[in-house]
């Protein structure tokens, strides 16, 4: 199997056809033989979390709603999140993602304040991203996405809407060029 992609970006082309991935970028919290496992970052919904998971609302980051975490089993919900130091409290689920220490799950079945006094950032995600052994393989050899380094502030990030242009611009070259192409091209 090739270097796991685990903790890095999957930064969606504009020929990637899925309108579920149009414009997306994706975290990437697992990937191994049996395949990968992932949620997007910049889909924020209309839900708020105070409606949806009231416990937890006043602990996540701005905008304060459920993020569309991908396609794949979006009556669920996925707690990510940054925690300070390196004792692990009751709940937590750390993914060891290079680049990103301190990041991994929250069980949102437990009390906030087992994590409260800890956390740096947090954000509910509904639904994840999943491809079976081989595919994300597959669609990145077509060109179907570009892969990038992860930030710490990126999974967290205030400004969803603009993420997959940052991203894109700050790997310079040609993919700087593609963050500028207008949704539909041939409006240009």
């Amino acid at each position: 199997m090739p270097e796991s992609l685990a903790g890095r970006l999957l930064i969606a082309s504009p020929q990637l056809a899925d309108p579920n991935f149009l414009r997306t970028v994706v975290l990437v919290l697992q990937h191994h033989e049996e395949g990968a496992l992932g949620v997007i970052l910049n889909r924020p919904s209309e839900a708020k979390v105070a409606d949806a998971l009231p416990p937890w609302s006043g602990y996540v980051g701005r905008p304060a709603v459920l993020f569309g975490g991908g396609p794949v089993g979006i009556e669920g919900a996925l707690c990510l999140a940054r925690l300070q130091g390196l004792d692990e409290p009751p709940g937590w689920q750390g993914l060891g993602l290079p680049g990103l220490p301190g990041v991994g799950l929250v069980d949102l079945d437990g009390e906030p304040v087992a994590v409260a006094s800890r956390l740096e950032r947090l954000r509910i995600f509904a639904g994840y991203a999943g491809w079976s052994a081989g595919q994300l393989e597959g669609e990145i050899k077509v060109g179907g996405w570009y892969t990038a380094p992860a930030r710490p502030r990126d999974p967290f990030t205030s400004h969803p809407a603009t993420l997959w242009g940052d991203v894109l611009r700050r790997q310079g070259g040609q993919l700087a060029m593609i963050s500028t192409l207008p949704l539909n091209p041939r409006l240009n």
